[in-house]
C-alpha cells in the first residue's frame, strides 16, 4: 500500500509549557529534516512527514531522539463516506498482507481532536461496521488480535494499524553542549549515547596515550563516533583528540607509581574542563560505574573530580557491565569496542584504590599537572 504519510509522536515534549514545547518541536522538526527529504508539518501533539523516500524515512526515524513512536498512515477527509472508502481499502490491504483473516479478532481505537458532530465512540462503532462489511470478524475491544487506529484531527482523518517505537528522549541539541570523554572501550560510547538521548549536543574528546596505547585505540574511537553519528541527525558530533602520552609519562616517572591511573583520570577531567570553557560546553560526561575499575572506587571518584569547575555526569554510574554491554549491542558499538586495542601499558601492577586528597594534590604538583596539561591542549587536534 502506498501510505505516503508518516505520523510522528513525541512524549515528554507535551509536558512542557507552550513556549518550551514549541521550541522543542521546532528543534525536532529541524533534526528530522536534516536526515529526511520531504514535506514536514506539525500540529499540537503530532508531526507529519510526507517523505520522498518512504522506506528510507522509516529507517532514519528509528534513530532520531525525541520521537516516541511513529506510524505509516492513510490520510482522508473527515467525512463519513471518505472515511468508509479509505478504511475499506485499508482493510483489504490488511487482508492481502495476511494481517487480517476470519480467524482473528479486531478492535477500533478512535481518537478525536477538534469539534465534530459525532463522538469518538460513535466514530469507532461506524468504522467497526465498515470493517465487518469488508470481512466478517469478531470484535474484541479488550485484547484484539489486530488494532486499527482512526485518528480524527479537525478536517483530516488518519488510519493506521502500526505503532513503531522510536528512541524516545529529547530532541538532540535542545539541552546544550557536553564534552564526552570517549575511549575505545564499551562504556564511554554508551554513556555518550544516553546523553544524546537526553538532548545534549556532543563534543567527543579522545586521549591519545601513545606510546602506552596502540594506534588502534584512536581508530576505534573514530569508528565508534561514526556509529554514534547515525543518531546525531541535525547536530553533528565534533571530534577532538589530544596527545596525552607525555603527561602520562610524567605521571609514571615523577609521581607515585600506584597513583598513575588516578593522576591520569584527574588530568582528563581538568583537560575536559579547559575545552568545555573554550567551546561553551556545560558539563563533562564519562563512562564511570562505581567500583568497576581502580579509578572508579567512590574514594577515587571524589579525588579525581576534586577542583573541577564544571559538572561531571556519569549516566552509567549504577549500571553493571552486562547492562552496559546490552545497550552497546543495541546501538551498534559493541563489536567495535570488543576489538583488541592492546590495552594501556601505563597501568601499574597495584593501582591506588583509596586516594587521599592531600596525597593526590602532592602528586599533581610533582608531575607539574597544570603545566603539562596546558602544553598538551595546545596540540589538540580537531578531527574532521
Amino acid at each position: 500500500m502506498d501510505y505516503g504519510l508518516i505520523l510522528i509522536r513525541y512524549g515528554e515534549l507535551a509536558l512542557k509549557s507552550d513556549k518550551v514545547r514549541s521550541r522543542f518541536e521546532r528543534k525536532l522538526v529541524k533534526n528530522i529534516s536534516a536526515s529526511i527529504d520531504g514535506e514536514i508539518t506539525r500540529t499540537r501533539g503530532r508531526i507529519f512527514i510526507e517523505p520522498k523516500n518512504f522506506d528510507y524515512a522509516l529507517e532514519k526515524l528509528d534513530k532520531i531522539f525525541g520521537i516516541v513512536s511513529y506510524s505509516p498512515v492513510k490520510k482522508t477527509e473527515t467525512d463519513k463516506e471518505k472515511i468508509k472508502e479509505t478504511l475499506t481499502e485499508y482493510t483489504k490491504h490488511l487482508i492481502d498482507e495476511g494481517i487480517l483473516n476470519e480467524n482473528k479478532t479486531f478492535g477500533i481505537r478512535c481518537r478525536r481532536v477538534g469539534n465534530h458532530d459525532f463522538t469518538s465512540q460513535e466514530m469507532a462503532a461506524y468504522c467497526g461496521s465498515v470493517v465487518i462489511d469488508t470481512i466478517p470478524l469478531k470484535v474484541d475491544l479488550t485484547n484484539p488480535d489486530v488494532e486499527i487506529f482512526v485518528e480524527v484531527r479537525e478536517n483530516n482523518t488518519y488510519i493506521f494499524h502500526e505503532k513503531i517505537d522510536g528512541p524516545g528522549g529529547l530532541p538532540l541539541g535542545s539541552q546544550g553542549k557536553v564534552i564526552c570523554l570517549i575511549s575505545s572501550g564499551i562504556d564511554s560510547p554508551v554513556a555518550t549515547y544516553l546523553m544524546m538521548k537526553r538532548g545534549c549536543e556532543v563534543i567527543a574528546l579522545h586521549f591519545d596515550n601513545n606510546p602506552y596505547t596502540t594506534p588502534q585505540c584512536k581508530a576505534n574511537f573514530n569508528d565508534l563516533i561514526d556509529v554514534l553519528e547515525e543518531y546525531a541527525s541535525g547536530v553533528p558530533i565534533k571530534r577532538y583528540a589530544i596527545p596525552y602520552g607525555h603527561y602520562l609519562q610524567e605521571c609514571k616517572s615523577k609521581g607515585p607509581e600506584k597513583m598513575t591511573c588516578v593522576l591520569c583520570k584527574s588530568g582528563m577531567y581538568k583537560t575536559a574542563e579547559k575545552l568545555a570553557k573554550k567551546l561553551g560546553a556545560l558539563a563533562i560526561v564519562d563512562g564511570s560505574s562505581v567500583g568497576q575499575v581502580a579509578s572508579q572506587t567512590l574514594k577515587n571518584i571524589l579525588a579525581t573530580r576534586y577542583g573541577v569547575g564544571v559538572p561531571i555526569l556519569s549516566p552509567l554510574i549504577g549500571m553493571d557491565k552486562l547492562e552496559t554491554s546490552k545497550i552497546a549491542e543495541e546501538i551498534g558499538t559493541f563489536e567495535i569496542s570488543k576489538r583488541d586495542d592492546g590495552g594501556c601499558k601505563a597501568v601499574p601492577k597495584y593501582p591506588e584504590t583509596y586516594a587521599e586528597l592531600d596525597r593526590l594534590e602532592e602528586a599533581k604538583k610533582a608531575v607539574c599537572q597544570d603545566e603539562e596539561l596546558n602544553n598538551a591542549i595546545k596540540n589538540i587536534e580537531r578531527i574532521k
